[in-house]
């Protein structure tokens, strides 16, 4: 298809679209990227835990406290 051929709307569209995937590209460097399947089973792993970690003890940990 050319861009001719399409309507203004189609083309707005497109457009939009186009300036859309840019900007997250710009944002997140790694939109688009896949996960690695053991991350992912790591992170549904850490997600059913019940254990949990309290904020002061993350900040603490991290050397942010």
């Amino acid at each position: 298809m050319k861009v001719a051929d399409l309507s203004t709307d189609e083309l707005k569209e497109l457009i939009g679209k186009v300036i859309e995937e840019k900007f997250r590209e710009l944002v997140d460097p790694d939109y688009g990227l896949e996960l690695r399947e053991d991350f992912v089973q790591a992170l549904e792993t850490s997600i059913a835990s019940k254990e949990r970690i309290p904020f002061d003890e993350v900040k603490k940990r991290l050397g942010l406290s």
